[in-house]
C-alpha cells in the first residue's frame, strides 16, 4: 500500500521554532542543515512506513506512534490508514524532558 507523507500543521512549526532558533544561534546555513535533515530522515518512509520504533511515552494513545531520530531530534509520526498517508505530528528535542512531548 503506497502511503503519501504528510506533515502536520504542529509538526511544521516546530520545524519553523527549530529554524529560527538554529538561525539567530549559529546562523542560516547551519538552520538550513539541521531542517532539511530532519526533512531528509523522512523521505523514504512511504516506502517502509513500519521502520520507526513505538514510542513508548504515548502508548497509551488509541494510535500506534512511531519516531525516527535524525542528531538530537525525534521525529514522531503514525499510519494513518483510511487516509493512506503517513502523518509527522511533532518533531522533539530529546533533550529535554520527555514528559514534555506535546501534541
Amino acid at each position: 500500500m503506497e502511503l503519501s507523507i504528510y506533515w502536520t500543521e504542529f509538526a511544521e512549526e516546530k520545524l519553523e521554532d527549530i529554524f529560527y532558533y538554529y538561525k539567530y544561534k549559529a546562523g542560516v546555513k547551519t538552520a538550513r542543515k539541521i531542517v532539511t535533515g530532519i526533512i531528509n530522515q523522512t523521505i523514504d518512509l512511504d516506502k517502509n512506513p513500519e521502520i520507526g520504533q513505538q514510542e513508548e511515552l504515548l502508548k497509551g494513545s488509541d494510535k500506534t506512534f512511531r519516531y525516527l531520530i535524525y542528531s538530537n531530534y525525534k521525529i514522531i509520526y503514525w499510519i494513518n490508514h483510511p487516509k493512506r498517508r503517513l502523518e509527522i505530528i511533532t518533531v522533539y528535542d530529546t533533550r529535554q524532558n520527555p514528559e514534555k512531548i506535546n501534541l
